[in-house]
């Protein structure tokens, strides 16, 4: 057999099940060891992808944890109607808490200055829930490629009693044995993605023919260019004085508040077109995230503060 052939759709048939059976394997783990799990859900297409196994993990039977979105009230809007077609197309429980309560109850305070972000206030509303929901397992889409602070996740990631991680704390994860033995008030954050790239994550998405909010496909936008990165305007982000301004074709690539979440010119329409176009790429997915860029180390700390 020429080396060609086992690169073909066989090979990356077999590539995509492999990962799939791993992801479903963890998810019924977690299921069987916590009374209380619970998805975390941002719209983006990693807990899309989530959604999509769990489904398939534990189908015939109804979906069997709740979605939590944790909302910022800086979402772009195709997000939140992608968030309700979802949950009545599945049939699940969807529980929503939101920031700006946090920031009412004096929990958090609002950044200073135009467009503040809500990206790390949503720490605190996060780990409130799950206080408040007694969650136990919380499944997060985190993935070894996408950033370094998430390469040294486990499945499952253990949680002190604030939220917080602590290397130290993480139990080997030898032959895919699972520790979720945990002391009171401590939870699991479980990683079922965590063996997957981007472009496992785009392949399978095509594979299985999962719908996806409208975001990820170019389409013409306002954007304003603050410090090299594309944002798109709105009523939480409105263009600085001699900020340039204009109309171009764009997509994201992750998604998250429109206060920081970069978006790239593109004019990929579709699914082929992303993996072609992810394939090419040599700038991270997150590279367009003005959040991470606030220092080298924003993710690692927002990490061991409970943020993922």
């Amino acid at each position: 057999m020429q080396e060609s052939e086992t690169k073909g759709p066989s090979y990356l048939q077999s590539h995509l099940s492999q990962l799939e059976s791993e992801a479903i394997y963890v998810m019924r783990e977690a299921a069987a060891q916590f009374e209380r799990p619970a998805l975390l859900f941002s719209g983006g297409k990693d807990s899309i992808v989530m959604v999509h196994l769990a489904r398939k993990a534990f189908r015939p039977a109804r979906f069997p944890f709740p979605l939590l979105h944790i909302d910022t009230g800086h979402n772009f809007p195709e997000t939140i109607e992608y968030r309700d077609w979802l949950v009545d197309e599945v049939g699940c429980e969807l529980l929503v808490r939101h920031v700006q309560d946090s920031i009412d109850q004096g929990r958090v305070q609002e950044e200073p200055g135009p467009n503040p972000s809500r990206n790390t206030l949503q720490t605190t509303t996060l780990l409130d829930a799950l206080r408040e929901l007694k969650v136990d397992a919380a499944f997060g889409g985190g993935r070894r490629d996408e950033e370094k602070a998430r390469a040294k996740e486990r499945f499952f990631s253990h949680r002190d009693p604030f939220g917080q991680w602590d290397p130290k704390q993480q139990r080997p994860e030898l032959w895919n044995l699972f520790n979720g033995r945990k002391a009171v008030g401590e939870h699991f954050r479980v990683f079922p993605l965590s063996n997957w790239t981007e472009m496992d994550v785009w392949q399978y998405i095509a594979q299985e023919e999962i719908p996806l909010p409208s975001l990820y496909f170019a389409h013409r936008r306002e954007v304003v260019d603050r410090d090299g990165v594309l944002l798109a305007t709105g009523d939480h982000n409105r263009a600085l004085d001699g900020e340039p301004v204009g109309v171009r074709l764009v997509r994201c690539r992750t998604i998250g508040d429109m206060t920081c979440t970069g978006v790239w010119e593109s004019d990929a329409r579709s699914l082929d077109d992303i993996i072609k176009e992810v394939a090419a790429a040599r700038v991270t997915e997150r590279g367009g995230r003005s959040d991470d860029k606030r220092s080298e180390a924003a993710m690692e700390d927002r990490k061991r503060q409970g943020y993922f």
